[in-house]
């Protein structure tokens, strides 16, 4: 006679032993089975019986992989098989389990051998009180608890989770779209009504915003998320995006939504917001990637005025990214010797003779080539370098003009001055008067030989320290210049007040001077430069002209009565040599081709 289940795992006991051993097997409150190497259950306990509902005789025979869906997945399937064959020792796993009345509970299954026996043991736990804490722990974790929207750790989960998938093996797109906003004017709102306002407002534009994407049509898909992502920061996320149309599109709605009135704790309030859209394709694209360019074009939104979208623009974050580069290697540059200068010549309108330099900057870049003073120049007064790099012209600039006077100077000869232009920061965030003190007494030179250039708005205004700084550098005997005069306030009355003695009169006037094949010159080009040199010699100003680019141009300044002119007609921009030669020759001929 064949052995039962219980003397096939006890030999040798007793009859009370084993009616104890049985006895105890099917009172045991953990659902268990004993299953075979065919995979057939043997024995099944009433706790299994009711977790699974059925009774215990009708669960023996039957396939143990199909009563806890062990088949599902391909990894389980493979596992169990070899806890069966006694290549592994246990298998455990979580399962989700239909029962005959039709409710759904959550197991963890555990398959290990049975000591003595070739058999192995199924225990099922259910573990779905567990699973429903623990999903009710992570929707807290993963919801805003203010407005009840994912928060951003769901949304960067969902995010890499959209753009790890491939779209195309279920029929999408590849790609991805992403409306990032931030509300403009919220921080009026918290701080005069309060948080509990605040909170309210939130929630209320939550509530537009999903409903923008459900009008939108990405309810009914399932292929969107709305996420607060902290303060007044929100995210649309749209998955299988159909391209930028489709953005503009949710972000023109979501920007009108937001501008309509909300009516709370009895007042009507107005905010906007900002967006930043980026469409890309998931292929190359990663989580941290997209979100860069998201902030990067929500940036672009509040500086172009607030209250709008703009699309990702790569053109314009490469040109981001390039004053970013230039940025982080502007001070390592000066110590690295990276910049030059190059001068080009003031010349005498009335005799030719060169009177004067001005020194221009130059950066060479190991990775962008030589670079002009405007692609780095207002990147360094940002960012304070300027400071440094200003100090660096100023000796440099102030060396070589001791040098030209000490090689190539005559005795009855007036010696070349130098001009250097000046940020406004300088004046503020260093003791320029200090610095250019110290400078001409290290490299020798006469105050009388350096010009200081300041822009017109720069000077214009100036009070307290740059004042000041302007009137020690006057008595030191230092000239101060106005660059582009006339793009400015254009105060002349203001000027006597100043210890300025040069302007140099923007190239815009200068163009006007120009004949052009086929055109009239227009006479209020000359009458407004003629009345502006009249009233700058009367204030004892001298007056240089920039951009003269043909002889022509140059008689029409010299009749009105421009002192020196600046441009192309005479030279570019050159180096020192070319400077000493141009001095050595003592007057400068027009460049060729140039009428």
């Amino acid at each position: 006679m064949r052995p039962s289940t219980t003397e096939r795992y006890f030999p040798g006991r007793s009859d009370a032993e084993l009616r104890d051993y049985r006895a105890a097997f099917n009172a045991a409150h953990l659902a268990m089975a004993v299953v075979d190497r065919d995979g057939l259950v043997v024995a099944a306990n009433h706790a299994l019986a009711q977790l699974l509902g059925a009774e215990p005789h009708s669960l023996v025979e039957q396939s143990a992989a199909d009563l806890v869906d062990l088949g599902a997945e391909a990894r389980t399937w493979q596992a169990y098989l070899e806890v069966l064959r006694g290549r592994q020792a246990r298998l455990r796993c979580t399962r989700r389990l239909k029962h005959p009345d039709g409710h759904s509970l959550w197991t963890e299954v555990t398959l290990g051998p049975v000591p003595g026996s070739r058999d192995v043991l199924l225990s099922v736990a259910d573990i779905s009180d567990r699973r429903d804490l623990q999903a009710r722990l992570r929707h807290l974790q993963m919801h805003d608890p203010v407005t009840r929207l994912p928060n951003r750790a769901l949304f960067f989960e969902r995010l890499s989770t959209a753009l790890e998938s491939s779209s195309y093996e279920h029929g999408g797109t590849g790609r991805i779209g992403l409306c990032y906003l931030d509300l403009d004017g919220f921080k009026a709102v918290n701080d005069t009504l309060g948080h509990r306002v605040g909170d309210r407002l939130l929630t209320a534009v939550a509530a537009r915003l999903t409903h923008c994407a459900d009008q939108a049509g990405y309810g009914r898909s399932g292929g969107h998320l709305v996420a607060r992502l902290g303060g007044d920061e929100f995210a649309l996320l749209v998955e299988d995006s159909t391209g930028t149309e489709q953005l503009a599109e949710l972000a023109r709605s979501v920007l009108a939504a937001v501008q309509e009135p909300f009516d709370l704790a009895g007042q009507r309030l107005s905010v906007s917001a900002s967006i930043g859209v980026v469409e890309r394709a998931t292929d190359g694209t990663s989580a941290t990637g997209l979100m860069q360019m998201a902030d990067t074009t929500l940036y672009w939104a509040k500086a172009d005025g607030k209250a709008r979208w703009t699309l990702f623009d790569p053109e314009r974050n490469a040109h981001r990214m390039t004053r970013q580069a230039l940025s982080s290697t502007l001070r390592p540059a000066v110590e690295r010797g990276e910049f030059e200068l190059e001068y080009q010549p003031l010349v005498d309108l009335e005799t030719g003779e060169v009177r004067g330099v001005e020194a221009l900057v130059r950066w060479n870049h190991p990775q962008f080539g030589t670079l002009t003073p405007n692609r780095f120049i207002g990147i360094a007064e940002e960012d304070g370098s300027i400071v440094q790099l200003g100090q660096w012209v100023l000796r440099t600039a102030c060396r070589q003009a001791r040098r030209w006077q000490l090689d190539l100077a005559r005795p009855a000869d007036t010696p070349v001055f130098v001009s250097v232009n000046v940020a406004v920061r300088q004046v503020w965030d260093s003791d320029l008067v200090g610095d250019v003190a110290e400078i001409l007494a290290e490299t020798g030179l006469d105050p009388e030989l350096l010009q200081l250039e300041l822009t017109e708005s720069a000077v214009m205004g100036s009070a307290g320290r740059p004042l000041q700084a302007l009137q020690a550098l006057s008595d030191m005997g230092v000239r101060i210049a106005i660059d582009d005069f006339g793009t400015g306030y254009s105060n002349l009355a203001y000027l006597s007040r100043l210890p300025v003695s040069v302007l140099k009169l923007d190239g815009s006037f200068v163009r006007g001077f120009r004949y052009e094949e086929g055109t009239h010159p227009n006479p209020a080009d000359e009458t407004i430069v003629e009345a502006m040199v009249q009233l700058a010699h009367r204030l004892g100003l001298t007056v240089t002209a920039e951009c003269v680019e043909t002889a022509g141009q140059a008689a029409r300044l010299r009749r009105v009565g421009c002192d020196t002119g600046q441009g192309w007609l005479y030279s570019r921009a050159v180096a020192p040599e070319r400077i000493a030669e141009m001095i050595g020759l003592r007057t400068v001929r027009p460049q060729a081709g140039q009428p």
